[in-house]
């Protein structure tokens, strides 16, 4: 199987990875891809919201899957574009990807299916953002309606500052507030059938006790010791496979990757929100603990025979990533500074530990920083506490001037 992966960040590293150790897969491409992702797939340019430059790519390199791993291309209907080429894609068709690509929308859907979601308002007018935000009170929680890259949700006590970010969004959703741990579960579908994947957790915020401002995510970890053993089959029955149902009976049905941001809160499993692909970082640790060979399972989502598939397999390993971040992120990140330590990660801690990498690109004979997340390192081990010494160990030989990342990923959770 020849496999082209659209993207260049930590998460289409991981994808990679896979499938690079996948028997199956015979050749592997990634566009535009990066520094990391170079040593297991062959790069090449294309502007990857530009549908029929992808389907042209996919075209020229026979390609047998294609695999879009961010969301923009995919609420760009760059997957309708591949399909239409005549090419299996994994990845939903613009209007599902919707489900992202609006707010609104997403709760719309989540209405219609019974699925268990906050209470909500969208807003478009000062006074409709006034009104909401007063009927919930602090804590507020104002997202905004389209796609922000993992930084349009403000989750603060200031009613100022809530305010401020509502009105710099063109139409807002404002939604009561929800208590517990959050946990992230990722499904393959092909629109009918509906394969979950392991739980994750991660950790948005920049600061060490979940300080700071919202990221696009800092580390993650899998499994969950704290979670029910139930918890999967619950959201299969009450939010996954519904969703799916209520897509497919719109005449949208969704193919690819739905990603359920979940609250275990005091009332039960509610949804903070859906996501139409992979997430980053916890793609990294899922991906990681998958025995079961990706590409086959990928491919059957994309030809609509996922029923074929038999369950998934998982090692009984626990996995940590840790996420390297420039100067500065979530602000405006400095780029351009060279990257140290690879090697010796590489030499030292290979299998158990690796580098995934995001915001990378080759500068000569240098690997230097080219965005604000620079770095997944990610670990496996016997349980979290050993997976976690070995990410923080890997990341200790990693040198970035002025880079940051977190040192309590999975720490309450390994109980260290």
């Amino acid at each position: 199987m020849k496999v082209l992966v659209i993207g260049g960040g930590a998460r289409e590293h991981a994808l990679c990875r896979s499938l690079s150790l996948d028997p199956d897969v015979t050749a592997l491409h990634c566009a535009p891809g990066n520094a990391g992702i170079a040593e297991v797939a062959e790069l090449h340019q294309v502007d990857a919201l530009d549908g029929a430059a992808v389907a042209r790519l996919a075209g020229e390199l026979q390609a047998d899957l294609v695999v879009i791993g961010p969301e923009a291309p995919l609420v760009a209907g760059v997957a309708d574009a591949v399909r239409a080429a005549g090419m299996p894609c994994f990845g939903p068709s613009e209007e599902a990807a919707r489900l992202e690509g609006s707010k609104a929308f997403a709760k719309d859907v989540m209405a219609a299916a019974g699925v268990p979601t906050a209470r909500s308002y969208v807003c478009t007018t000062p006074e409709e953002i006034d009104e909401a935000l007063d009927a919930f009170g602090a804590p507020y929680v104002v997202k905004d309606d389209g796609l922000a890259a993992g930084k349009g949700v403000v989750v603060t006590s200031d009613l100022e500052q809530a305010r401020a970010h509502a009105l710099s969004c063109d139409r807002v959703v404002i939604e009561e507030y929800l208590d517990g741990p959050e946990v992230s579960l990722f499904a393959i579908t092909d629109g009918t059938t509906v394969l979950p994947l392991t739980p994750a957790q991660d950790f948005k915020r920049a600061l060490d006790d979940d300080e700071g401002p919202n990221t696009g995510g800092m580390g993650a970890y899998s499994p969950l010791p704290w979670a029910d053993p139930k918890l999967v089959d619950e959201v299969m029955a009450t939010v996954l496979q519904p969703t799916v149902d209520e897509l497919r009976r719109r005449g949208t049905p969704f193919s690819g990757l739905l990603y359920a941001g979940l609250a275990i809160t005091s009332r039960g499993v509610r949804v903070i929100e859906f996501n139409a692909r992979f997430g980053d970082p916890e793609t990294q640790v899922v991906l990681a603990r998958l025995k079961t060979p990706l590409a086959s399972v990928l491919l059957h989502a994309a030809n609509g025979t996922l029923d074929a598939e038999p369950p998934l397999n998982w090692r009984d390993d626990a996995a940590v990533t840790v996420v390297v971040a420039s100067h500065n992120y979530p602000g405006t990140p400095r780029t351009g500074d060279p990257i140290t330590g690879l090697d010796e990660v590489a030499e030292q801690d290979a299998p158990h530990a690796y580098v995934l990498h995001a915001g990378t690109k080759r500068d000569g004979d240098a690997v230097v920083s080219a965005g604000g997340r620079v770095l997944s390192v990610t670990a496996t081990g016997e349980d979290l506490a050993q997976a976690r010494d070995r990410a923080y160990a890997a990341v200790g030989r990693i040198r970035l001037d002025g880079s940051q990342h977190r040192t309590d990923i999975a720490r309450k959770a390994a109980g260290q």
